[in-house]
């Protein structure tokens, strides 16, 4: 008898950009960061070896959310704030598919924020981005949870805003998000290499990030965009190295008991040896981190917590066989007439 021979599985065939550019015309104000995003997110894909036909992007309501109409993948346009909910209904339909969630300062974190919490705590396997402009452009320009206090706003808040703002990343720690960065709109090298470690996550990643309203909210992060400051004002999270930046890489962020303050090396003799380390497993240090920025402190982009957990189409899984093995296949007929049943003539 001839050994059996293992069927060969096919190569993933090789893509483009082009190959992930629908047919359709870019709706968004000339000048808007959603255009860098969307460049950042086609040039990815094609480099990570997955069938084309096995993406799933899902959005809700806003500018952003027009991004699956831009993607030659599947999508799915859905109501204000309902993505992740639609989002967890693909993936665990079909866990093999590859599902991203698009969303905004405004339709994630407003209307859906409970959607957001409870798609990150379950730990589906989804690739969330939160665009965030920090205000809602769609609809002409109206404060956003993430809209800073004080800030005048014509359309909603005459004499400035007095709603406290979400921190996004803050609230995806608390959400017990798996894999949590933040990165710029601006910033492509940064932004695509943060998408290629959300695509390799298996679990709910969450990517806030920084991108220009320049209609409704222009130079909403002017001090993290600007070439003259954004080296002084930002610092960018590595695993296992010092936090330091600084146009000459001589400033940096240590703690004083369990407070973190910016020092500069050299100074009082500090060394890189007495900042902070950061640590991508370290949830509490990503918290800590995701507290601070400007104008105090550079603001951290970057990675700030990947860890690796059972997902819940994992523990789906497994809980159906549990069930299986301890009560058979089960009968659909016999458990809908089990109870009390009558008849409307």
């Amino acid at each position: 008898m001839s050994p059996e021979i293992a069927p060969v599985k096919p190569a993933a065939p090789k893509y483009t950009k082009k190959d992930f550019q629908s047919d359709q015309e870019i709706r968004w104000c000339p000048g808007c960061g959603d255009y860098a995003i969307l460049n950042a997110v086609q040039q990815v894909m094609p480099t990570l070896g997955i069938d084309r036909e096995k993406f799933v992007f899902v959005s809700g309501i806003g500018c952003s959310s027009r991004f699956p109409y831009y993607m030659n993948t599947y999508g799915f346009h859905t109501i204000h704030g309902r993505a992740p909910a639609v989002a967890t209904g693909v993936k665990l339909a079909n866990p093999e598919l590859e599902v991203w969630v698009v969303t905004g300062d405004g339709d994630g974190l407003s209307i859906g924020g409970n959607h957001l919490i409870h798609a990150l705590r379950r730990n589906v396997d989804l690739k969330i981005l939160l665009f965030n402009n920090r205000i809602y452009g769609l609809t002409k320009g109206q404060y956003s949870p993430t809209t800073e206090l004080g800030k005048v706003n014509s359309k909603s808040a005459p004499f400035g805003v007095i709603d406290q703002p979400i921190n996004p990343i803050s609230l995806a720690l608390a959400a017990e998000a798996t894999f949590i960065a933040r990165s710029v709109d601006i910033y492509p090298k940064h932004l695509m290499d943060i998408v290629r470690r959300v695509a390799a996550h298996k679990g709910s990643a969450f990517v806030e990030i920084y991108q220009n309203c320049n209609v409704f909210n222009d130079k909403a992060f002017i001090q993290l965009t600007e070439k003259e400051v954004r080296d002084e004002q930002n610092v960018t999270l590595e695993h296992g190295k010092p936090l330091i930046f600084g146009k000459q890489r001589d400033k940096g962020i240590r703690l004083n008991g369990l407070r973190p303050e910016v020092v500069k090396l050299g100074e009082n003799g500090i060394t890189e040896k007495d900042l902070i380390v950061h640590d991508e497993k370290n949830a509490a240090l990503a918290y800590l981190l995701s507290r601070i920025g400007f104008p105090d402190f550079p603001t951290p982009i970057g990675i700030f917590r990947d860890e690796t957990f059972p997902t819940l189409e994992q523990r789906t899984r497994e809980q159906i066989a549990s069930a299986r093995a301890k009560m058979g296949e089960g009968d659909l007929d016999k458990l809908l007439y089990s109870g009390d049943v009558w008849e409307v003539k």
